[in-house]
């Protein structure tokens, strides 16, 4: 059951979930402005069809980047609209600051927005409280939100330390968030109390693929077992030189609960 529960919220987060009660399966596309171009070929449209048909229940885009892709995409495959970001050049690249609203979202026909917090970091302060404007906006609009917390900063020494994530995951719940993407911990048994103790659905983030992508898959595959309510995995796919094959497997881990998904 999410938290907020009007009409409209229900509507779009039911058009999220293509798979009915299987889990949550995201693939977030907005690392250009973080790290540069996603594929040498830059062919953006062709990838998010690759998505749609593979088992992708949604991918999250800035604003111009959703405007490069045909709308005929997202006739079975949602549009999240990520409304923060930041540049790996920065002085500071924990930071994150507003680069699109809710309602710019809305116009571009979004079914759900996104916003990344760095908790932790130097400039928390201003982070959260532009989430906490954000869910007064998706509560006006009704319409999803999607908080991607992260445990980052210079006094953290483990972004995956089991205290700190139930606490990030917290922020986003208090704040008025209806899905929390997060690193987990590597135990299972922390990231089941970190679940369990959740007030919204919890997706477990894919993070860096520099490890392989059975180590990802199987990390993904840890987490549905654990409770996860789905996973948001982007670099593991689109980095890979065939990303169907990679997706057609967190598809497997994620809609079927196959451990290590197929081949």
């Amino acid at each position: 059951m999410y938290a907020n529960e009007s009409f409209g919220r229900r509507l779009r987060l039911g058009h999220l979930s293509r798979h009915g009660g299987s889990g949550l399966l995201l693939v977030p596309l907005d690392h250009a402005v973080g790290a540069g171009p996603l594929r040498s070929d830059g062919d953006l449209d062709v990838l998010v069809a690759q998505l749609a048909e593979h088992g992708a229940d949604g991918v999250v885009l800035h604003k111009g980047a959703a405007r490069r892709v045909r709308p005929a995409r997202f006739r079975d495959l949602s549009l999240i609209v990520q409304l923060n970001a930041s540049t790996r050049m920065s002085a500071d690249p924990d930071a994150k600051y507003p680069v699109a609203t809710v309602e710019e979202a809305l116009r571009l026909g979004a079914h759900a927005v996104s916003v990344h917090v760095n908790a932790g970091s130097r400039t928390e302060a201003a982070q959260i409280a532009h989430l906490a404007e954000v869910a007064r906006a998706c509560d006006r609009w009704s319409v999803p939100l999607l908080a991607m917390m992260y445990v980052r900063g210079p006094a953290v020494r483990d972004d995956r330390s089991p205290g700190l994530v139930a606490h990030a995951v917290a922020v986003a719940a208090e704040m008025g968030a209806d899905l929390v993407k997060t690193a987990l911990p590597e135990d299972p048994a922390a990231t089941a109390r970190i679940i369990a103790g959740a007030a919204v659905p919890v997706l477990a983030a894919g993070g860096s693929p520099q490890a392989g992508a059975e180590a990802v898959l199987a990390r993904m595959a840890a987490a549905m077992r654990a409770g996860a309510a789905g996973v948001a995995a982007g670099r593991v796919v689109f980095t890979d030189d065939d990303p169907a094959a990679v997706l057609r497997r967190l598809s497997a881990v994620v809609h079927d609960r196959t451990p290590a998904g197929v081949r």
